[in-house]
């Protein structure tokens, strides 16, 4: 069954979108690459040394879409300089916008993520901003011409699953557009539970890079995110508050 999701005119056939940020050593990404089945990477523009001889782009295979994130920004203003700077570098037009103040949390600031994302829709880039799952902010994220967005689970890093659940459904029920579970997902099921919530996708790191067996990891999650789908678009059966018997229970034995 084809079941493409369609970002900025590409279409794209793994739902699970992943990271580069700590790994052990950089080699292992393109490994990771191919277990995780992903076509999406996200990377950090202040990580990436063109004059470094483990420049960690040269580990990305060159079939992935590369998603560079605005990690460090701190305002709109910062967000949209480096992701200008990304493009500048033969990086793409696809850009993550991050913009953090709090230091503790990590949380995204949603008003200068909404600015930043007017701005750079409107030079043309493909925005997807990570956000704090708001619906006001995510419809103005939307008029803002973003073309997906991506509400955390919990605060990033942390792998503590999808403390943020319910405002997830409702983002996923009322914003049309693409919704990516993105940070706090810890294990496999929590990706398949929010795949059968209705999103999109999911983009993730921490969980498989800090595995003691990170190839297998990402291989599990490419099996939780496809299950997940697969169970979305079945329709999952209602729950129910009593027992009710798979079979009659008339008529047995005569």
């Amino acid at each position: 069954m084809s079941d493409p999701l369609v970002i900025g005119g590409r279409s794209l056939t793994s739902r699970l979108f992943i990271g580069t940020g700590k790994y052990s050593r950089n080699t292992l990404i393109p490994e990771v690459v191919e277990a995780s089945g992903s076509q999406v990477i996200t990377v950090a523009l202040r990580r990436v040394d063109p004059g470094s001889n483990d420049n960690i782009i040269s580990h990305i295979p060159s079939s992935m879409t590369l998603l560079p994130n605005t990690s460090g920004a701190r305002n709109a203003e910062e967000a949209v300089r480096i992701a200008r700077l990304a493009k500048a570098s033969g990086l793409g037009n696809w850009v993550k916008i991050e913009v953090i103040n709090d230091q503790k949390y990590l949380l995204p600031d949603n008003a200068e993520t909404i600015r930043a994302t007017e701005i750079l829709a409107s030079e043309g880039f493909v925005v997807l901003p990570y956000m704090s799952p708001d619906l006001s902010a995510a419809l103005r994220m939307k008029e803002a011409g973003a073309a997906a967005v991506m509400p955390l689970g919990s605060p990033i890093g942390t792998n503590r699953g999808l403390r943020t659940r319910e405002l997830l459904r409702i983002l996923i029920a009322e914003v049309d557009l693409p919704v990516i579970v993105d940070a706090g997902i810890g294990r496999p099921s929590e990706a398949a539970e929010a795949m059968e919530l209705g999103a999109a996708a999911v983009l993730l790191n921490t969980a498989i890079a800090t595995a003691h067996n990170p190839l297998l990891m990402a291989s599990a999650f490419r099996d939780a995110v496809a299950a997940g789908r697969k169970a979305y678009l079945a329709g999952l059966g209602p729950v129910e508050e009593t027992a009710s018997a798979s079979s009659p229970l008339t008529g047995f034995l005569g």
